[in-house]
């Protein structure tokens, strides 16, 4: 085993909000865990003692409970029986005069801060404005927003009333909102007329009024003028502006509801079909996210917490969760590189943000594009640094370290949309390896599942959590009989849930991820993650990025192609090709050298930057491209129609050979 990274200090330990929790259980429960293995192994052998120590210790507000977990199957698991609360309860727990709630800045340099008693204010007047629309309890409130403040109130508010919020970010076309929203029916939508990314304006009203005709459910509209802030309601009926719904002041009055009351509808990224509607839970949600954002990211109020995300990606969820703390979220809406490279690296150091997050895709195109963030750049605040949806490579690890700064804390995490948390993450009191995430996360009783379902230490196996989780989904929505629910997560293992992730468990307790298992190369009966490939080739200085797909014939040879984005002025000559296979070569096995190498413009990634590895292998397969991939469910759609060309030649190919 290589030697650590990061190493947390004394200091570091000591101040830990999960060395409080440890010291507060072996004091109020007799619980001792002399360190974090053994945290964990109490954790996911006794459920029901672990949530309700932690419900305990973070004093969430209810009505008394008795048993944590009645029911302890999957799917079916029951948590938290008579329990009554609102999200509401813990969040404004901590307002309070001495820092802000919010902090929000756009590529323009804009900036807007919400003290906590103005939040409650605009948050309480919009929950009257809905109110006064008719939403109560479990009624569906659609917002079309971007991540900007008002978005973070639109959902509080629509929480305090026990009614169901659900968020598509405006980036997204009209079709794909609408095969979202179609599906459950929303009474209210909030909307803005616009949004601007990398400079440019998007005006969204067009496609707003064609989202109306297409939803007649919608019984009222709230318009948002972020691109003009004089934009007229009045073209629309049955709507009100933003500033009329949020004015005044009122009473804030949290409606407790059950503990599996519904807080939100998320979607799968539905790249094909329609999106799965997925529902979690108010009291879920409310202690999964404060687990994940107190143990985890040892999020406190003295923390900035920004996460970079979209308002449609799960990300948001948990960047808001840093409420829960009393932590002030830092939102940034816009282009992460306008108008330059380094433009979130400032607003980081300018908003002095002690926890910043990111996907991985961001870390690596920084080191790609030669950053140095440190340089010019005051990251005197920052701590801690996460990254999520793909898997870290070691590179990106160790460019962090020597060009960020070196005694950072870097923390990915891995699970969701389906569980809108963490499978596997990191704590301040374990050493950093690079490439690996520290720990399984507490609660969560993660394995690597070979084809037999068994457990393995130190082999790639099948990711799955053997126990329930509280943000586990209450279900699907307008799913009969939790029909499409088992298909998704409990098929391959009854009982069990297969995530759909490769995953090793390192003899020290952390874990590797490898990428999607349904995505998996397999080689004359060799099996490996994508990300393994991708970390290779990646390493060059002449490839920015590349996706590989393994495309398997009944009856005939398996056929492999790379395909590779270059670097501007960069060229796919015979000895950049052969470089890539000699790197392919030696770094992973002669098996996995690809049959075929392309240059392309672009890999087509999904608005949270996922690889569309699963299309395009289907479009390779043959799968017409409008069934492999919607458009609109994408951050750059016009990368396809290479993908869509060699996909038709290929055809044709096939065609002539078999007259």
């Amino acid at each position: 085993m290589s030697e650590p990274l990061w190493q947390p200090s004394g200091a570091t330990v000591e101040a830990a909000r999960i060395t409080a929790f440890m010291r507060w259980l072996a004091r109020e429960r007799g619980v001792h865990c002399a360190d974090y293995a053994s945290l964990w192994r109490w954790s996911v052998t006794d459920l029901e003692g672990f949530w309700s120590a932690f419900a305990d210790w973070l004093e969430l507000p209810s009505t008394p409970r008795g048993r944590a977990l009645e029911v302890g199957t999957m799917p079916g698991a029951r948590w938290f029986p008579g329990v009554e609360l609102n999200y509401l309860e813990p969040v404004f727990r901590h307002a309070t005069a001495e820092r802000p709630a919010v902090i929000c800045c756009d590529e323009s340099g804009a900036r807007r801060e919400l003290s906590w008693a103005e939040l409650h204010r605009q948050v309480a007047a919009l929950a009257a404005t809905l109110r006064g629309m008719g939403v109560g309890r479990g009624d569906r409130v659609a917002a079309y927003l971007p991540n900007i403040p008002e978005t973070v109130v639109a959902f509080l508010a629509t929480a305090s009333l026990g009614a169901v919020w659900s968020v598509c970010a405006p980036e997204m076309g009209g079709q794909a909102v609408l095969d979202r929203f179609r599906q459950i029916a929303p009474k209210v939508l909030i909307a803005v007329d616009g949004y601007r990314y990398a400079g440019k304006p998007h005006e969204r009203l067009a496609q707003l009024g064609e989202m109306l005709a297409e939803l007649p459910s919608v019984r009222h509209l709230v318009l948002l003028g972020h691109l003009d802030p004089g934009a007229d309601p009045a073209r629309f009926a049955n709507a009100v502006s933003w500033a009329a719904a949020s004015a005044g002041q009122h009473p804030l009055q949290p409606r407790r509801v059950p503990f599996e009351h519904p807080l939100w509808i998320v979607y799968s990224s539905g790249t094909t079909g329609l999106p799965k509607a997925i529902v979690h839970s108010q009291g879920g949600v409310a202690l999964e996210h404060a687990k994940l954002a107190a143990l985890h990211l040892d999020l406190g109020p003295q923390d900035r917490f920004h996460w970079f995300t979209s308002a449609g990606w799960m990300m948001w969820n948990v960047q808001v969760a840093g409420l829960l703390c009393g932590a002030t979220i830092c939102l940034y809406d816009g282009s992460p590189v306008y108008p330059d490279p380094a433009a979130l690296w400032r607003f980081v150091g300018t908003e002095r943000v002690t926890f910043f997050g990111a996907g991985a895709a961001l870390f690596q195109a920084a080191e790609k594009a030669g950053l140095e963030p440190a340089r010019g750049i005051d990251l005197g605040a920052l701590r801690a640094i996460g990254s999520t949806g793909s898997p870290l490579a070691e590179e990106s690890y160790r460019w962090i370290h020597a060009h960020v700064r070196p005694d950072l804390w870097i923390n990915p995490i891995c699970g969701g949309t389906d569980i809108v948390s963490a499978f596997v993450g990191g704590v301040p009191i374990l050493p950093v390896y690079a490439g690996q995430m520290q720990c399984r996360c507490l609660g969560a009783h993660i394995e690597a599942y070979d084809e037999a379902g068994a457990a393995r230490i130190d082999e790639v196996g099948e990711l799955v959590c053997t126990r329930p989780m509280p943000s586990m989904p209450v279900c699907f929505w307008n799913d009969a009989d939790d029909k499409r629910y088992t298909e998704s997560y409990f098929e391959a293992f009854p009982g069990v849930w297969r995530h759909g992730d490769w995953i090793r468990i390192t003899p020290h307790g952390g874990a590797v991820i490898y990428g999607r298992s349904d995505a998996t190369i397999n080689r004359q009966g060799v099996r490996m993650g994508t990300s393994e490939l991708y970390r290779a080739v990646e390493a060059l200085p002449e490839v920015l990025d590349s996706l590989v797909v393994d495309l398997e014939y009944l009856g005939r040879p398996s056929y492999m192609p790379l395909f590779v984005v270059l670097r501007a002025g960069e060229t796919l000559t015979p000895a950049l090709r052969e470089r890539i296979r000699r790197c392919i070569r030696d770094g992973l096995s002669a098996r996995h050298v690809p049959d075929e190498l392309f240059a392309v413009p672009a890999i087509p990634r999904t608005l949270s930057g996922k690889k569309l590895e699963l299309p395009i292998k289907r479009l390779l397969l043959g799968q017409p491209l409008e069934q492999v991939a919607h458009p609109d469910t994408l951050a750059n759609p016009e990368s396809l129609a290479w993908f869509g060309e060699l996909a038709r030649c290929r055809q044709e190919e096939r065609g002539a050979s078999a007259r």
